[in-house]
């Protein structure tokens, strides 16, 4: 952990997920130790799964406040072992992780603006049975003139072990100034598996037919529907943080993630 998060580690938050488990660890940490609420809090604890921590990421985007997970979820890639005992000692020693989140800007059919933040990807993905078809610029130049695909995304270094795994994407590590564009079911052209771009990439994906073969945008949890064109880029003026235990951090469980274990 850096000297200045040490300086305001003094006051700490529960934030507990729905689940039965999150909220009886919440209780049960809540007795041991002194709390507070969140918008007073130095730290927040987040008792839940991988979607909690994305949750409390996008709500204590540039506040300065560091996240420190406990996996009282399913997935938990995002969080630290859950223990009752030596909080206070972890926190302390924990290392912290900057995250940059990607911005989306998003047209749609009816030509209304939206924006977004996406801490692991923004996603696009057909609507209908249609397959979509999509064109791919790159800072301005046209780098795939049509990509016929159930859907594509693009991913931080944080979010490459998400869904972009899962789509058959690179795992990026977490210094690394990536980003994955990775294509879902690609038909057309068969053999292209997507690529990787500098961070500083202006992403600019246009909609082919958009009416006939209708696509939506995702940032992280967030839907656009009907869009005909998004851009996307890091978003330099904003940032997370979130907090690992020494030995546990993202980069470990990244490298490890490359190695099936």
């Amino acid at each position: 952990m850096n000297d200045d998060v040490t300086s305001k580690a003094k006051t700490i938050a529960l934030i507990a997920a729905d689940s039965d488990e999150a909220v009886d660890a919440r209780a049960r940490l809540s007795a041991l130790y002194e709390t507070v609420e969140p918008e007073s809090a130095d730290i927040i604890v987040a008792l839940g799964g991988d979607g909690l921590m994305l949750q409390c990421l996008h709500r204590f985007m540039n506040t300065g406040k560091p996240i420190y997970g406990m996996n009282r979820g399913s997935v938990g890639f995002l969080m630290n072992e859950y223990a009752e005992e030596g909080l206070t000692e972890r926190l302390r020693k924990a290392h912290d992780t900057p995250i940059r989140p990607l911005r989306l800007k998003a047209t749609t059919m009816d030509g209304d603006m939206h924006e977004a933040l996406a801490i692991n990807e923004v996603s696009m993905l057909r609507e209908i049975h249609q397959a979509a078809k999509l064109r791919i610029s790159i800072d301005g130049k046209v780098r795939l003139e049509e990509l016929i695909c159930d859907g594509l995304l693009v991913a931080t270094p944080a979010g490459s072990t998400a869904y972009n795994l899962s789509a058959q994407g690179p795992i990026i590590p977490i210094e690394a100034r990536l980003l994955a564009l990775t294509p879902i079911s690609p038909f057309r052209p068969r053999r292209w598996r997507g690529a990787l771009l500098p961070s500083r990439a202006h992403i600019t994906i246009d909609v082919l037919e958009a009416r006939k073969r209708p696509v939506s945008a995702v940032a992280d949890h967030y839907e656009i529907r009907d869009v005909v064109k998004i851009e996307i880029e890091e978003d330099a003026d904003s940032s997370a943080l979130m907090l690992f235990d020494p030995g546990h951090n993202l980069d470990e469980r990244i490298l490890a993630e490359q190695f099936g274990y």
